[in-house]
């Protein structure tokens, strides 16, 4: 009984130390996430996505030969999204449509064999 009570405390901690990350918001005002200590702003403008890449210090991180995607999940349709590389830490694309409540996107990117994946939630 102590042991399944234990797990409970230690899962309800978890999901509150996650709901905290998503809840996090960005200097322009997006969501952010953290891959590989990198954290990425993700900013939705109109039809197109833009991810603020930054190192793991918090500056702005070159983003040139940057290669990336972006899956989004929304209103049971899964589109894929390439995005490009823009100065000085941005990589950006365009999608179909608007985004809609509680959409699913997930950012992939490699540069210098460093992979990078962030998962977010519109709100």
């Amino acid at each position: 009984m102590l042991k399944n009570g234990l797990l409970a405390l230690v899962i309800a901690a978890a999901a509150v130390s996650f709901a905290q990350a998503e809840a996090k918001k960005g200097k322009n005002g997006g969501m952010v996430a953290t891959s590989e200590g990198h954290p990425i702003e993700f900013v939705v403008k109109g039809q197109e996505i833009v991810f603020y890449v930054n190192d793991d210090d918090g500056s702005p991180l070159s983003t040139k030969g940057m290669k990336g995607r972006a899956t989004v999940q929304d209103g049971g349709k899964t589109t894929t999204v390439q995005l490009a590389p823009a100065a000085p830490n941005l990589m950006t694309g365009k999608l179909e449509a608007p985004l809609g409540a509680k959409a699913r996107v997930v950012f992939s990117a490699s540069l210098h064999g460093h992979s990078l994946t962030a998962r977010y939630v519109t709100e």
